[in-house]
């Protein structure tokens, strides 16, 4: 069984009964399409009523939400831009800790549940490959997924725990690559433990769209005075720029809004997008996703770990397939700055550290 939980934005007049329930993808899509037939049809409701909805929520606020000019559609007004930039901002923040609630919701309804499959625990960082894999898997009959978003380091622990069976982490390339390894290193059982490729990914500066403060390096943050939206103290994202800061001799007290943070890679491009910052750190993808530039300054490999047995059950088996078939990779292909590299090859611990030494995928 998989839950989703959806947020509902209602809104309340201080010592009035009146109350708005705004329904954001339905501006979401004007301003997408600046079509009020395809937010109608994305709603599945009239025209007609769509309409209605939009004068009653203006009527609500006393601000218009909508502008339509003959023979150039219909677009939002500044206000409208607002709610929606809004909702993205609260979808990117909060979206993994809602499937994260879902997901403990299914786990502790499932045992009053005629059909029990296979459940496969993973325990992984926040990613949009990660997203792709596990909507494959939720396709597949008898195996069900429960994934919990955590950091890099959390979750090998829980694999050591045996509180999952899969682990995700993600190790920079180049020089970082060994300091980078030392978090996990202590996690990692030589004898039991088993290396899984799954993709590739860019890292680097998200910028407005133009890119109009010039911004081409870490450094070019702090002589621009650009205004910097950070990811949280527990993500592997923030300990990967911390650790290029270092390098780079940057004091982080330098950068304008270094202390302000976001909990997901998307969560800081729709700060971006939305204007109140001019730069974050993040994969290619979500800079992409929300319409922002990008200056890559370096790739990720993205890995699953597990114990050698599990590598032999049916669900993993069944896992590895998927993740060596067309159709995954067709999935990440579609995602910018993201490559299926060896996806689904399992290398010893031994290997992997080797792999590590010499910077190599």
């Amino acid at each position: 069984m998989h839950i989703e939980i959806e947020t509902v934005w209602r809104f309340h007049k201080e010592g009035s009964p009146q109350t708005a329930v705004v329904m954001l993808g339905i501006l979401n899509e004007i301003r997408k399409t600046g079509k009020l037939t395809s937010a109608a049809k994305h709603a599945q409701l009239s025209y007609r009523h769509v309409w209605n909805l939009v004068e009653q929520w203006s009527d609500f606020f006393g601000v218009p939400l909508v502008e339509t000019h003959r023979g150039k559609g219909t677009k939002l007004t500044a206000f409208g831009e607002k709610l929606v930039w809004a909702g993205e901002r609260m979808q990117a923040r909060l979206g993994p800790q809602l499937e994260n609630l879902a997901q403990e919701l299914a786990t502790e309804i499932k045992p009053f549940l005629h059909q029990r499959p296979s459940v496969i625990r993973v325990h992984a960082s926040h990613g949009f490959a990660v997203s792709k894999l596990r909507e494959l898997l939720d396709r597949e009959p008898g195996i069900g997924v429960d994934l919990r978003y955590v950091s890099n380091q959390h979750s090998l622990v829980s694999l050591a725990q045996g509180a999952c069976d899969l682990s995700g982490v993600h190790l920079p390339r180049g020089e970082l690559r060994a300091q980078s390894i030392r978090a996990c290193k202590e996690w990692l059982d030589p004898r039991e433990d088993r290396v899984i490729h799954f993709v590739t990914r860019e890292m680097g500066l998200m910028v407005k769209r133009g890119n109009p403060l010039k911004i081409d390096s870490l450094q070019a943050l702090v002589e621009r005075k650009a205004r910097f939206v950070n990811r949280d103290h527990d993500s592997g994202t923030r300990l990967l720029f911390d650790q290029l800061l270092a390098q780079h001799r940057i004091d982080e007290a330098k950068i304008s809004g270094a202390q302000q943070m976001e909990f997901t890679h998307a969560a800081v491009a729709a700060y971006v997008a939305s204007g109140m910052a001019d730069a974050s750190f993040g994969v290619e993808a979500a800079a992409r996703q929300f319409g922002l530039d990008f200056v890559r300054l370096l790739t990720e490999d993205y890995f699953f770990v597990c114990k050698r047995g599990f590598l032999e059950t049916e669900p993993m088996r069944r896992v590895l397939d998927i993740m060596k078939g067309r159709e995954f990779h067709e999935e990440v292909a579609s995602l910018p700055g993201y490559v299926a590299t060896d996806t689904g090859t399992v290398s010893s611990v031994k290997e992997f550290l080797e792999s590590v030494d010499t910077g190599a995928g």
